[in-house]
């Protein structure tokens, strides 16, 4: 697998830093949880809905494939044992607040002198060095900063609360970008680097297509008359008459051709030219008054053989149900028949192999601890102690 033999040492929780290195972990690196040594270690252990087994589905989903060692960084034995796993280690992620790891002395520069080869990236709210690096934020305060949440406005122009973690999405993959560059680029120098991934600046990277009216106009956007939120009558939400909703989501004029030859009404077709707006009016007008005449599934078998973007507004279950989901491999089972998300990142070559079993809390400190060259009698110590 395409990163096999590489060793990570995740610090971070939640959901950035973990996700991404379950991706590295799905594709055969060594990903080594580690977890505080207090009674709970990853806290998404116990947020949200948990199987029969009692693990939770956010947990199963972040954190299958990987090792988990407890370890109290701020024993000075603990310390010394991360800082042993760190002079062999390829990466290391952490998502704490700026300065904690200077604090605990697992930061960059106190590591990258025994491993100049390591590549260790910080993932963070507002950066390591900003105004507002030690802000506290999660994910909706930094989409409300960057200005994500004014987008998500409906007709009635009030916003509403995010239904996907983009900050923490789009940081996630960011520092998978950045960190396999800084490997790239290790291969040839043999010097590894320190990166700064800021959720607000992710964010912001993936607005081109929204920052029209800011950038040509200097003008706050209006996102219901706007493409991409509702001004379009081609990308557009439109309810059917037994309360289902469907979805036209393809404004280009050769799928408004399609869609209104085969609803008869071709005159129509200029208001498709239109810029997304109040022009579009009549034509999204006409598309709510369709629609609300019949019932989804005959629309679902009138559109069927349309060349047309649409869909229909489907829940998370529909979504896993779907033998699609599992004809694109998106839907795995474990041998207890616990679901896990599939891995997206597909190769020709070098398929990913995913571990679907999940660490118990410190599962594997003691391993782990003698990999480092600790004898039985040390890591005993350090277990009774409670240092992992």
């Amino acid at each position: 697998m395409k990163l096999a033999g590489l060793k990570v040492l995740d610090l971070s929780a939640f959901l950035p830093g973990p996700h991404m290195t379950m991706m590295m972990a799905d594709h055969g690196a060594d990903v080594i949880m580690i977890e505080p040594a207090n009674d709970l270690g990853e806290p998404v252990r116990e947020i949200g809905e948990k199987t029969a087994d009692g693990v939770s589905v956010w947990f199963r989903n972040i954190a299958r494939g990987k090792r988990s060692l407890k370890l109290n960084l701020k024993d000075p034995d603990g310390l010394a044992l991360f800082l042993k796993l760190a002079s062999t280690a390829d990466v290391v992620v952490e998502a704490f607040r700026p300065g904690v790891v200077k604090r605990l002395g697992v930061d960059y520069d106190s590591l990258r002198e025994a491993n100049p080869g390591l590549v260790y990236c910080s993932i963070s709210a507002f950066g390591q060095a900003s105004s507002l690096a030690t802000k506290p934020a999660h994910d909706v305060t930094v989409q409300a900063m960057a200005g994500l949440v004014d987008l998500n406005r409906g007709q009635d122009g009030k916003p509403a609360m995010p239904c996907i973690p983009f900050a923490d999405a789009s940081a996630s993959l960011m520092a998978l970008s950045a960190i396999l560059m800084a490997l790239y680029r290790r291969q040839m120098t043999g010097e590894g680097d320190y990166i700064d991934i800021s959720m607000f600046d992710s964010a912001l990277a993936w607005t081109p297509n929204v920052l029209g009216p800011t950038f040509a106009e200097n003008r706050r956007p209006e996102p219901k008359q706007m493409r991409s939120f509702g001004g379009s009558a081609m990308y557009n939400i439109y309810p059917t008459s037994d309360g289902a909703f469907l979805v036209l989501g393809g404004s280009e004029v050769k799928f408004a051709a399609n869609l209104l030859d085969a609803l008869g009404r071709p005159d129509l077709l200029e208001f498709a030219k239109l810029p997304p707006g109040p022009g579009q009016a009549p034509l999204r007008n006409f598309f709510t008054e369709t629609f609300a005449g019949k019932p989804l599934a005959d629309w679902q078998a009138f559109l069927a053989d349309v060349d047309c973007c649409w869909s229909w507004v489907r829940d998370l279950k529909e979504v896993f149900d779907d033998p699609f989901v599992r004809e694109r491999g998106m839907v795995m089972t474990d041998a207890d028949g616990n679901r896990h998300i599939g891995p997206p990142i597909r190769f020709r070559a070098e398929a990913s192999a995913p571990k679907l079993d999940v660490p118990a809390f410190g599962q594997h400190s003691e391993d782990i601890a003698a990999e480092t060259g600790l004898d039985t009698e040390d890591i005993a110590a350090l277990k009774a102690r409670g240092t992992i």
